[in-house]
């Protein structure tokens, strides 16, 4: 068994290479982070090694810094290890009580952890192509969140240039909406604004469901407003409806590429009532490869849904009292949430287990991390079984 420990780094790689018998077969050498670095690595793992031994490589999960050397061991056919740096943190400790961080340090670390026969799954070829999917699910959520603010300034400009608007439809982020601020940008462009042109830019906005009416009630409306004449405002309003415009073909042309893979996977998650390509997508992309998982806890640990334990000597801070650990993905705990509440609302086995929890008197949220917990534990069984719900049910 020969260990090789990969500290990533943006610029540099710090590596070092064990034998079985603990020996050094490499002392710690830096590669830098380009083909000329990574075909060095390569060249040093095949000259401590013999064709019948068995080869380890470790690096700890640094984001976007380990995507390119990690597709390049993967490529070569070498089983590496993608370890999370809380556990290489823990074990360091369990080293020695020196505060002792350092690349050359964390490299001998990692190979030693290899060595040392820790429950680590390999990375495979699958879950390095589902980056791919979690790439594209998190570049979602953040155009999504991006949009939301920008939203919540159109309500705030809205209130300043005419507040009035809002009890005359059912909601400013519409269509119709949007294509009358972005030409008449506040209460005093509208009341000047011709009728019949009023009318024809809200039928072709809202496809006919404003007509006349509609137009002679928003004018009218106008005339009579509180809102402020500010250019400044108006002007902001405008590009702030652009860029949301140019946020929603981005975002849509984003779930293209999403339900592309999704489909090409053919995930039984998505015949779960409530759950569809977007929040399953999610799911699955934060996840990764299920084999990594022994368990569905595993995954509710991974997610930091587990509840957090305390305990020393006779003092106990679990059960009654205990809180999410929280250390997990965040994508992947707003992702299990949020489409726990709508299998809740369309699956009738998960709506009755809110309500019995929610019977026993546990505040929504905590009877909703239960059911989370419920549909974890029924995703992992579908995609070990890749049969969809209704068979399993």
């Amino acid at each position: 068994m020969i260990c090789v420990g990969i500290d990533v780094a943006k610029d540099k790689h710090d590596c070092f290479i064990l034998s079985s018998e603990g020996g050094v077969l490499a002392d710690v050498f830096t590669i830098p982070n380009n083909a000329e670095g990574f075909d060095t690595l390569l060249q040093t793992i095949l000259r401590c090694t013999r064709p019948a031994d068995n080869i380890k490589v470790g690096l700890e999960a640094t984001g976007h810094y380990s995507y390119n050397i990690l597709g390049f061991l993967l490529d070569k056919g070498l089983a590496t290890y993608v370890i999370n740096p809380l556990h290489t943190n823990l074990y360091r400790k369990s080293l020695s009580l020196r505060k002792t961080k350092t690349d050359r340090v964390d490299a001998r670390t990692i190979a030693t952890m290899l060595m040392s026969d820790v429950d680590l799954k390999s990375y495979t070829d699958t879950a390095y192509h589902n980056e791919e999917l979690k790439s594209l699910t998190r570049y979602r959520f953040d155009k999504v969140r991006e949009r939301a603010k920008l939203k919540t300034s159109i309500s705030r400009l809205v209130t300043i240039l005419f507040p009035e608007l809002e009890k005359l439809v059912p909601s400013l982020h519409m269509v119709s909406v949007y294509a009358l601020l972005s030409e008449f940008p506040g209460a005093k462009q509208i009341a000047a604004a011709h009728l019949t042109h009023l009318k024809a830019l809200l039928k072709d906005a809202s496809k006919g469901r404003y007509r006349r009416d509609m137009a002679v009630k928003v004018r009218d409306t106008a005339r009579y407003s509180i809102g402020s004449d500010m250019p400044a405002k108006s002007l902001e309003l405008q590009h702030t409806i652009r860029l949301i415009r140019e946020l929603d073909s981005e975002i849509e042309d984003i779930e293209v590429a999403i339900q592309a893979i999704m489909e090409e996977m053919q995930s039984p998650i998505t015949t779960i009532p409530g759950i569809g390509f977007r929040m399953g997508a999610m799911i699955l992309a934060e996840i990764g490869d299920f084999s990594r998982f022994d368990s569905p806890d595993k995954i509710l640990a991974y997610a930091g849904m587990s509840p957090s334990t305390y305990q020393s000597g006779q003092l106990s801070l679990s059960g009654a009292y205990s809180h999410m650990e929280k250390r997990g993905s965040r994508y992947l705990r707003y992702a299990l949430y949020n489409a726990t509440k709508y299998v809740c609302l369309w699956d009738p086995t998960f709506g009755a287990y809110l309500a019995k929890k929610r019977a026993e008197g546990k505040h929504y949220n905590v009877a909703l991390s239960h059911a989370a917990k419920k549909l974890v534990r029924l995703i992992y069984a579908l995609e070990k079984s890749r049969q969809p719900y209704n068979s399993v049910a």
